[in-house]
Order: C-alpha cells, then structure tokens, then sequence
C-alpha cells in the first residue's frame, strides 16, 4: 500500500475511535509504523492531512450522489433515495461531516474552499436534475428557491445526529423529507432565489482535462492492489488516449472501479468527459 493511502485509512480509523483534536500526529505515525519525518513527505501538518480526508469524503459523496440520481430508473423513489443516501454518508462518516461544516465556515485555506465549491455546484446541479426530472415544467419558475430548501434539509437535519448524537429513524426522516420536499415543489408561489442569483454564487470552475485524468489514474493504478480494479483503470486510460471501444464496455469497466473508495471519484471523471448519461 503507497504511504499516503496508509497514512489516511490509518488516521480515518484513529479519528473514528478518538475524534480529530485527541488523535496526535505520533499517534497516527505509530499506528501505519513510519516515522515522523516520513508523515511529513506525505502532508505538511495533520490539518492538511485532514483536508485530504475530506477531499476523499467529498469525492466519494459527490460521485455516489451523481450516479444515484442519473442512473436511477425509480423516480417515486428518487427523493427517498437521495435522503437516504444523503444521511447515511453524513452519519457513517460524522467525524468528517462535522469537521466539513467546521471548515467552510472557518477556513482560510484557498484551495479548499475552490475544491468545496467545486463539489458543491456538482451537488446542486444533480439536486436541479432531480427536481426537474421529477416535477418539470411545473418547478420551472422556483426551482432554484427548491435547490436552496433541499440542500438546507440536509444540512439542517444532519446536525441531528452529528451535533445532539440522537439516533434516529433514518427512514422516517426521508419519508417525513420527501413529503416536505413535495409540498414545496405543488405549492411555493413566491420565488426568490434567481438564475442570476444562482450564477453570482456558484464560482466558475475550470473543467477537468483528458490530461488530469489521465494523471489521476496513472497516481491510482500504482496504489491499488485489486487486479480487476488496475486492469480496468488501464483499459479506461487507453480508452482515454484512443477511444477504441463502446459505450457498453466503457460503462462495465467504470463500474469495475465505481465502488472502490479510491476510485470513485476518476469513475465520476471519465463517465463525466464521455458523457455516459
């Protein structure tokens, strides 16, 4: 395993049991057995190393998100199940869900923020998606205003069990959210939040290039052990040098890495610059 992947699923399983401020950096060296100095080639301060953890929670939530809502073929149950997904990500993964709130209000880190609005116009646009597929023409004037109330449920609710510790009946709630969500759509009258009030929020963000793919998976086929998962990724790269296969095989081997944690996000990528919709 590369030492930077040791480095973040040992200090993920420390952060889980102690929390971020009681895990020490002698602590996480201890944990992968590597000395300090070889932590600090990885990441120059545990803060760092937990803005990567995030990028990596943020990479596969975003991704996990994108697919359930293009490839879902159950509209009456797409609310349900994007709540559902929503919640269990955030409680699974609490630890770094509480400290993502903590920084994108907190934060003074420039490439952070840039990557947290990269994500978060990703999330927006898929929640735009889904309520255009689901209620149309119908949404059309206040939609952007439902965007902003989905997005505010699930920052809202989550604090439920990220903050007060409650457990909860995760079902109820996206029930209880779905009926919420479908009242706002059949009844807001009065819109507020624009296009042009959209377009001033979301910063521009430059699209990734053949060329940042391509970089990603040459980085992740050395650090992946699984066989089938390093051959598809060698298959998708050539693919991406010289397309030379169809569609049909192109989405197979996408989903022979979809749901490897490192791979999540090149999987999002590839099926993105191919626009395997």
């Amino acid at each position: 395993m590369v030492k930077k992947q040791l480095i973040m699923e040992k200090a993920i399983e420390l952060f889980a049991k102690q929390g971020f401020e009681a895990t020490s950096v002698q602590q996480i060296t201890e944990q992968c057995g590597i000395s300090k100095g070889a932590f600090y080639l990885s990441f120059k301060s545990k803060g760092e190393l937990i803005v990567a953890l995030i990028d990596h929670f943020m990479m596969q939530f975003t991704s996990d998100i994108d697919h359930l809502v293009r490839y879902s073929k159950d509209d009456e149950q797409l609310l349900y199940k994007f709540y559902y997904a929503t919640f269990t990500a955030f409680n699974k993964h609490s630890d770094f869900a509480k400290i993502l709130m903590k920084e994108q209000t907190q934060s003074l880190n420039e490439e952070f923020l840039v990557k947290m609005h990269y994500y978060n116009r990703i999330v927006e646009e898929n929640i735009q998606n889904m309520l255009e597929r689901l209620y149309g023409d119908e949404v059309n004037q206040i939609k952007y205003d439902l965007v902003y109330c989905v997005k505010g449920f699930m920052s809202m609710y989550s604090e439920l069990f990220l903050f007060h510790k409650l457990s909860l009946d995760m079902e109820t709630l996206c029930e209880s959210l779905v009926e919420k969500t479908r009242l706002l759509a059949k009844h807001t009258t009065i819109p507020f939040i624009t296009k042009e009030i959209i377009g001033m929020t979301r910063t521009q963000i430059e699209e990734v290039t053949k060329e940042q793919i391509i970089d990603a998976i040459d980085q992740k086929i050395e650090e992946i052990e699984e066989p089938i998962v390093s051959e598809s990724m060698v298959l998708l790269k050539q693919q991406l040098q010289v397309p030379n296969h169809s569609p049909a095989i192109v989405k197979g081997l996408l989903e022979n890495i979809r749901n490897h944690p490192h791979c999540k996000w090149i999987s999002y990528l590839i099926r993105s610059y191919f626009q395997l919709y």
